[in-house]
């Protein structure tokens, strides 16, 4: 029996990359996962990878439609839903001056709204349940800005702010509501970077290397399990030292 048996978790963005590392680490404790994505094609290909532990809905996180059929499909197939991690997210890297209006909505409406929009979807199902955990996935980049990012950190900052505000509002009835803040991740998109700007993130690492997806995978865990029970509003980054104050 794993510690999430019983449970059932939608992870957002999930078709690939971390979404589906989070996806696999709460399937391999136990958990009913739900595979939902833009893609619908990839997401009901990795949702069958997990065999009966999961199910395909296909969502656009920012329509509000979608997000609602999600949530439904979801409870009328498995009858709950008892982690969200909001995992959808984009990146359209510009600098500030340079940035096209279309790439700055684009992030914002995906990356802060979608959090927005699946949150409270899913919270009208906590609220009844009294009992929840949500976990939006932040970004170092919204803890102290990036060059090139402006659209990215803006997002990821506002979604550690509605952290702490769905926090507050959400408390009463037991639902807790974290934030997890990756730093540079060994993923398909920093595979491509070159060596010698791969050296260069490293050295500003205390770790001198970059974290792997099963390190945003585990602390997805612990902040969805009971373990992490009196903890909310607040957001981890996982990041190897990256964010230290001098």
């Amino acid at each position: 029996m794993g510690e999430f048996t019983g449970k059932v978790a939608i992870i957002t963005g999930s078709a690939r990359g971390i979404g589906k590392e989070i996806a696999a680490a709460l399937a391999a404790e136990g958990a009913r996962v739900v595979i939902s994505d833009v893609n619908a094609e990839a997401c009901a290909e990795t949702a069958g990878e997990f065999g009966a532990q999961a199910i395909a809905v296909p969502a656009n996180v920012t329509v509000k439609a979608e997000v609602e059929n999600l949530v439904r499909q979801t409870k009328e197939q498995l009858g709950a839903v008892d982690i969200l991690v909001n995992n959808a997210g984009v990146t359209r890297d510009a600098l500030f001056i340079r940035m096209k209006e279309e790439d700055w909505d684009l992030v914002l409406n995906i990356n802060l709204k979608g959090t927005f929009l699946v949150s409270q979807a899913v919270s009208a199902v906590m609220l009844k349940q009294r009992s929840g955990k949500i976990i939006n996935i932040a970004s170092v980049s919204g803890l102290f800005g990036n060059a090139g990012q402006a659209n990215y950190a803006s997002s990821k900052a506002g979604i550690v702010a509605l952290t702490k505000v769905t926090a507050r509002e959400l408390a009463g009835r037991n639902i807790n509501v974290n934030a997890v803040a990756p730093g540079f991740i060994v993923t398909a998109m920093t595979d491509k970077l070159t060596e010698e700007i791969k050296a260069s993130i490293n050295k500003q690492i205390p770790f001198g290397r970059m974290g792997e997806v099963k390190d945003i995978a585990n602390t997805v865990l612990f902040l969805a399990s009971e373990k992490a029970a009196y903890i909310t509003g607040q957001t981890i980054a996982v990041c190897g030292g990256l964010t230290m104050q001098s």
